[in-house]
C-alpha cells in the first residue's frame, strides 16, 4: 500500500538518460488514454491531488497512484492543471498523426490535394502547439488567429511551390514534398503559436519553484528543442514510405501509425529534463539576459546557479 509520504510528482524513470525519458513519455503519450472518458480522467486528477495533499485513500496501491499520475500527465496541463482538449494532447498524436500523415503521403500528386492535406496538418499542429505551450505566458484570441494563419499559409506556400517544382521530377523526388513542407512549417508554426513567450519571455524558477523572472533566452532554448523534436517525430515514417511505394491506402496509414507509436515518445525524449519534473529543463544563470542575471545575483548571490522552466512539448 502507498503511504502518505509517497511523492507522486517524482518521475518513475531517470530523466537524465534517454531510456529513462523514453519510458516516461511512452507512458504518458499512450494513445489508449485518449479513449478514456473525462469522468475517468477527473477521478485520476482527484487521486493525484489527494496524494499531493498527503491524504492517500486507504487501500490505494502505488501502482494505482502511478496509473493515476499517468492519466493526469496525459490529459492535464502541467502549468494550469486544466484538462487539455482531446485533439491537442500528445496521447492523440498517434491516431491523429497517422491519419494526416497517411493522407499527405497518399495524396500528393495534385495541387488541391497538397493544399488540403497541408491545411489539415497545420490546423492540427496549431492546436497541438497551443495546447502544449507554456501556459504561464498568456496569448490572446487575436494572437492565436495570426499565428494560425501565418503557420498555415507558410506551409501551403512551401508545399504548393515544391509541388510545381517537382512536377517534372521522378516520383521518388516528388515524395519528399510532404516531409519538406512539414519540416519548414514546424519551424514557423511552433514559434508563431508561442510567440508571446519569445516576445515577453518565459517564466523561470529556482529548483524549489520560486519564480525568478521571465527570460526570452529560455524561451528560445525551449522552443528550439520542441521544433527539433517535432521534425524528428515525422521524419522516419515519411522517409520510409517515400521509398517503399507499394504500401498504399489503409495499410500505409497503419504502418505510419506503427512508426508514430515509437517516434512520439522518442522525439519527446531527445533532450534532457530535470529529474524532479519530466516537463522541465534547466538553463545556467550565466546564459540569461544581463538584467535577469543581475537581479538573481543581487537577490540570491551564488546560491542559484540554474533556472528551470517548462519548455512545452
Amino acid at each position: 500500500m502507498a503511504g502518505s509520504g509517497f511523492d507522486i510528482d517524482m518521475p518513475r524513470w531517470d530523466q537524465s538518460t534517454f531510456m529513462g525519458r523514453l519510458k516516461h513519455f511512452a507512458n504518458i503519450t499512450d494513445w489508449r488514454t485518449a479513449l478514456l472518458p473525462d469522468s475517468r480522467l477527473d477521478e485520476a486528477k482527484a487521486l493525484v491531488e489527494s496524494c499531493r495533499a498527503g491524504s492517500v485513500p486507504p487501500g490505494t496501491t502505488e501502482e494505482q497512484l502511478h496509473y493515476a499520475k499517468k492519466l493526469y500527465d496525459s490529459a492535464f496541463h502541467p502549468d494550469t492543471g486544466d484538462r487539455m482538449n482531446l485533439i491537442g494532447r500528445m496521447s492523440f498524436q498517434v491516431p491523429g498523426g497517422m491519419a494526416i500523415t497517411g493522407g499527405m503521403l497518399q495524396f500528393y500528386r495534385t495541387v488541391p490535394a497538397v493544399v488540403f492535406w497541408q491545411w489539415v496538418n497545420q490546423s492540427f499542429n496549431a492546436l497541438v502547439n497551443y495546447t502544449n505551450r507554456n501556459a504561464a505566458s498568456p496569448i490572446t484570441p487575436n494572437q492565436i488567429g495570426v499565428a494560425y494563419l501565418t503557420a498555415t499559409s507558410t506551409a501551403l506556400a512551401t508545399a504548393v511551390g515544391l509541388n510545381f517544382y517537382t512536377k517534372r521530377a521522378p516520383p521518388l523526388v516528388a515524395r519528399w514534398v510532404p516531409f519538406a513542407a512539414v519540416a519548414s512549417a514546424n519551424c514557423v508554426n511552433i514559434p508563431m503559436m508561442r510567440q508571446q513567450e519569445l516576445l515577453n519571455g518565459i517564466a523561470v524558477t529556482d529548483e524549489n519553484g520560486n519564480k525568478l523572472g521571465h527570460s526570452k533566452k529560455a524561451a528560445v532554448k525551449g522552443i528550439t528543442q520542441v521544433v527539433i523534436s517535432r521534425i524528428t517525430m515525422a521524419a522516419p515514417g515519411m522517409s520510409m514510405f517515400q521509398r517503399i511505394t507499394f504500401f498504399h491506402g489503409p495499410l500505409q496509414v497503419v504502418m505510419v501509425g506503427a512508426f508514430l507509436v515509437f517516434m512520439v515518445p522518442a522525439a519527446c525524449s531527445l533532450f534532457p529534463h530535470i529529474q524532479f519534473c519530466a516537463f522541465m529543463i534547466s538553463m545556467a544563470v550565466s546564459k540569461l539576459e544581463p538584467e535577469l542575471r543581475e537581479s538573481i545575483l543581487c537577490r540570491y548571490g551564488d546560491r542559484v546557479q540554474y533556472v528551470y522552466f517548462n519548455k512545452g512539448l
